[in-house]
């Protein structure tokens, strides 16, 4: 080989490389954006799941309301750096999938909690809600939040049961005056 086919392959190397950086950093970028936005986030390791489970779960994350992404354990920290989920970086052990929940801080754990029904090879060792770290087995717990439709009808709720009162309230004495004046107004009649 001439040193002129060396040096192009190594300034190819290098372009890869770069290239490389730039995705990564690229990942770490995203997936700090998302766990800024997020309401919760959920570890969990993968291994014994195929290419087609995977796809499976990505998809029923979308449809969730949640974000996974597989990231390698040292780009994941590196993104949660700074982040309310920045207590979970001594979990990341092992090939594992990051899910945050983006419609309400349920929905990723209602995704994975309803996947594992069905693959016992998704193993969940951390999760993460109001910057504290809790153990895997809590995940039934956040699964079990309302969605964010559920909580407004029930803050609806909460906030027309006074009105109601009130409007029964105010609404009972002048039921009563007109009963008492039908009672008066049937005696009469019948005297």
């Amino acid at each position: 080989q001439s040193s002129g086919d060396m040096c192009r392959r190594f300034a190819q190397g290098v372009m890869t490389m770069a290239m490389s950086f730039q995705a990564k950093q690229a990942m770490v970028a995203e997936v700090s954006d998302v766990a800024n936005r997020a309401h919760s986030a959920v570890l969990a390791e993968y291994r014994g799941l195929t290419a087609g489970q995977m796809d499976a779960l990505r998809v029923n994350a979308r449809e969730g309301g949640a974000y996974l992404k597989v990231v390698k354990n040292n780009l994941a920290k590196l993104a949660l750096k700074g982040t309310d989920y920045e207590c979970m970086t001594d979990a990341f052990v092992g090939p594992v999938i990051l899910g945050f929940s983006l419609e309400d801080p349920g929905s990723a754990a209602r995704v994975v909690s309803d996947f594992r029904k069905d693959h016992d090879a998704l193993k969940v060792t951390a999760i993460s809600f109001n910057g504290q770290l809790l153990p895997g087995e809590q995940l039934d717990r956040l699964a079990k939040l309302p969605t964010r439709d559920e909580a407004l009808s029930q803050l609806m709720r909460v906030m027309k049961a006074p009105i109601d009162k009130l409007a029964r309230t105010t609404r009972e004495p002048v039921a009563k005056l007109s009963r008492t004046v039908a009672a008066v107004r049937d005696e009469k009649q019948a005297a």
